[in-house]
């Protein structure tokens, strides 16, 4: 169900002087440029792990532990909000964002894609979508916001809310109902600080904390953000680096990458045709390949 960050056994050597390679997200902006590079990485018999470092907060792997232990068991409802807040300069300040040829979309694909990376993970194959997106404030070709449904292949249901448009920034939240009735939320705010889980409801207790603590600048510049995830670059780059020796697959892989970039894509297609979008089946993964 999940594609879970622990080895899933010895794969196939290098074949001649291909090199391994470890790519920042998204791992493409079309859905073809991905494939090729999945294809082209299992060929040559190479590991593909794609920068998704949010599943290595202590919290994200928190709720993935209380989805496998049984706390939450199955998921069968979900929601990422992400309500977040740049400026005008942010679009300007380089030619390529913002742009179709070169951003490959907007909030979805530069911001958002992060938490439905940690959606699929936590509660699996998402095999439908139905979307909306606009553009409401920024002078930008792409959207600065999206709302979607998507569909599991559990069965399961998840919402997915997103903007740059909000101002303040009240950050993100992801949120999981299991089948044992159980709730959590993780919550990151401000940007780029690290997840906590500030929701954990099960049975008849409730432990919370605010999601969103007084005195507290909400707006968070760029640099800062970035600069506040750069521990958890470092974690993914040592499982990347770890994997290789121990023959196993990344924490996360191509496959992983190219379906997070699938969901998204859906919903841009959805929006144009006012239609669901019922996503391919991956082809199954050689056995070994990344």
């Amino acid at each position: 169900m999940h594609s879970a960050p622990h080895p899933r056994g010895r794969g196939p050597r290098r074949r001649g002087g291909g090199a391994h390679v470890l790519c920042e997200k998204p791992i493409a902006i079309d859905l073809a440029s991905a494939e090729r590079m999945v294809a082209a990485c299992d060929a040559a018999g190479v590991r593909l792990g794609v920068l998704f470092q949010r599943r290595f907060w202590p919290a994200a792997q928190r709720l993935r532990a209380a989805v496998d232990d049984g706390t939450l068991g199955r998921p069968i409802l979900g929601h990422a909000s992400v309500l977040l807040h740049r400026e005008p300069e942010y679009y300007s300040a380089a030619a390529w964002r913002g742009t179709w040829a070169t951003d490959g979309g907007g909030v979805l694909m530069t911001q958002a894609i992060h938490y439905l990376d940690l959606l699929q993970w936590l509660m699996g194959e998402v095999i439908e979508v139905h979307g909306y997106v606009g553009t409401f404030t920024h002078a930008i070709e792409v959207e600065d916001t999206a709302a979607a449904v998507l569909r599991f292949a559990s069965g399961a249901m998840a919402t997915l809310s997103a903007t740059t448009a909000a101002a303040p920034s009240l950050g993100v939240s992801i949120r999981i109902t299991g089948e044992t009735g159980a709730t959590a939320e993780l919550t990151e705010f401000p940007e780029g600080t690290d997840g906590r889980v500030t929701i954990l409801a099960r049975g008849r207790t409730i432990d919370s904390e605010p999601a969103h603590p007084a005195g507290i600048d909400p707006d968070v510049d760029l640099a800062t953000i970035n600069g506040q995830l750069i521990p958890h670059h470092t974690t993914q780059i040592r499982d990347f680096v770890e994997a290789l020796g121990a023959g196993r697959e990344p924490a996360v892989t191509g496959h992983d990458a190219t379906a997070a970039l699938a969901i998204l894509l859906a919903v841009y297609e959805s929006s144009r045709t006012g239609r669901p979008v019922r996503l391919a089946q991956p082809a199954a993964t050689p056995e070994g390949a990344s």
